[in-house]
């Protein structure tokens, strides 16, 4: 197939064959984005505990930039692909500059975080009842600092990522994101310990890191879409902000940005929860850091899966092939539950050995609550695979704000009560939440399908 028609793909190839054809790259190189992931805390832990415990700190105010960057690329991707769906080729490339000047715009907020906030921040973060508070703060602060000044690789990367996806390119997109990741697991050990010369740097050298990955991701996309995706070639003379564009991208992006960003709240609600528990505070707020960090093994297929259904759904929608959006879903739900099985059983009977790549010395306090944790909040994995499946549909034909409203649920209004409700009983008893929460939340996401069949999907089925 020409590559100036690849998108065509998206609406004729055989579904069995398209979902993995599609998704497999995306999966791969979210695989090595968890990898890299992990590396970085692994490093960070062996270099100082309390290193660790600042990064984990920090990690919710990074999340919310990377929901922002991310949030608006599921917007820009699913405009573009149903602009390519309907055949208008001419607002797909309208799609995409306006696109980057969404992006664009993030990167300016996250530079203001990171030259002004970054220290008051991490003070309201830090609670004064963890062990050598003060040093946790500064090293958090000097970790935030650095990855929202240069965030511009970050933003960037993701909006050139998917472009790429939203036109079936997804080798393209992937070899975008394993330059950025192999970057950032190579250059890790290197600036944190000051290896082949380099000085030490610790948390600012994973840090750098990080960035520097981001940056190289940036390049290596542009060069991408600019010689490989013809469908969205970007001409300087073509950008005009468009009130219509942005609209639309803002439709499916807001939603996703609100609904990524609630994973930030979250995580500052449980840290608080965590660090209360006297003598073990520290060691929960770390394993939950680290649980994040090893789940990412098991959700970052199902995500890069839901990256490409996202690219499929959003085409035959716009191209009126409702029968090809339900066949999308029976195929890609048949993945998402292989893999979440999967990992399910490798947290049940191998939490000992994840834990220990945490742990500097002979197994402790972290490998003691850690292991409890993992073997109780794997539970949910597979429940949860359905969820992120459906909420992926949702964003792709523009419902965007249905994934927010479960997003709400699950994290807020059933994850957080439930935890401080559970924190009364024992430490052990809060990790049950995740499960109830799931459970709340794939009945909302089924009942919402149910009522977005009966009405979208098929009213716009062509008639016979």
């Amino acid at each position: 197939m020409q590559n100036g028609n690849r998108s065509a793909m998206l609406g004729q190839l055989n579904m069995e064959r398209l979902v993995p054809k599609v998704s497999i790259p995306i999966m791969i190189s979210m695989l090595v984005q968890a990898l890299y992931n992990v590396v970085d805390s692994i490093f960070v832990s062996r270099y100082d505990p309390n290193a660790l415990t600042g990064v984990s700190l920090a990690y919710p105010v990074q999340m919310l930039m990377i929901a922002l960057s991310v949030g608006m690329g599921v917007g820009i991707n699913s405009l573009i692909s149903r602009k390519l769906g309907a055949g208008d080729a001419e607002g797909a490339r309208r799609t995409a500059w306006n696109g980057i000047l969404i992006e664009g715009c993030g990167t300016l907020l996250f530079l203001f975080v990171g030259l002004v906030l970054a220290e008051p921040l991490l003070g309201l973060l830090t609670r004064d009842s963890l062990r050598n508070a003060e040093e946790i703060r500064h090293l958090g602060t000097a970790y935030l600092r650095i990855v929202t000044t240069f965030s511009l690789g970050l933003f960037m990367a993701v909006c050139f990522e998917r472009m790429l996806q939203s036109t079936g390119n997804t080798r393209l997109s992937m070899i975008t994101q394993l330059c950025g990741a192999l970057t950032n697991i190579v250059l890790d050990p290197i600036l944190i310990f000051g290896y082949f010369g380099c000085p030490e740097m610790g948390v600012a050298g994973a840090a750098s890191a990080t960035v520097i990955g981001q940056w190289c991701a940036m390049t290596v996309g542009l060069i991408l879409n600019q010689l490989r995706n013809k469908e969205l070639f970007l001409r300087l003379s073509e950008f005009r902000p468009s009130g219509t564009v942005l609209r639309g991208i803002f439709a499916v992006g807001l939603p996703s940005t609100v609904m990524q960003a609630i994973g930030s709240v979250m995580n500052v609600g449980m840290n608080g929860i965590l660090s209360s528990f006297p003598g073990t505070g520290n060691e929960a707020v770390n394993v939950l850091n680290i649980y994040y960090k090893l789940q990412s093994f098991v959700f970052m297929p199902v995500f890069g899966l839901g990256s490409g259904i996202i690219a499929i759904v959003g085409y035959n929608f716009g191209a009126r092939l409702m029968h090809r959006v339900h066949e999308c879903i029976r195929v890609a739900l048949r993945w998402v539950l292989i893999i979440m099985a999967a990992g399910t059983l490798i947290f049940l009977f191998f939490p000992g050995a994840l834990m220990s790549l945490f742990e500097s010395g002979e197994a402790g306090a972290l490998s003691g609550i850690g292991i409890v944790a993992m073997r109780i909040i794997c539970l949910h994995f597979m429940i949860a695979g359905v969820s992120i499946t459906l909420t992926n549909v949702f964003q792709a034909v523009g419902k965007g704000i249905y994934s927010l409203i479960i997003s709400l649920c699950r994290q807020l209004f059933v994850l957080l009560p439930v935890a401080w409700a559970l924190s009364r009983i024992s430490l052990e008893a809060v990790w049950w939440a995740f499960l109830i929460a799931e459970g709340v939340s794939v009945t909302m996401c089924v009942l919402l399908f149910r009522r977005l069949d009966r009405t979208m999907l098929r009213e716009r089925a062509p008639r016979d």
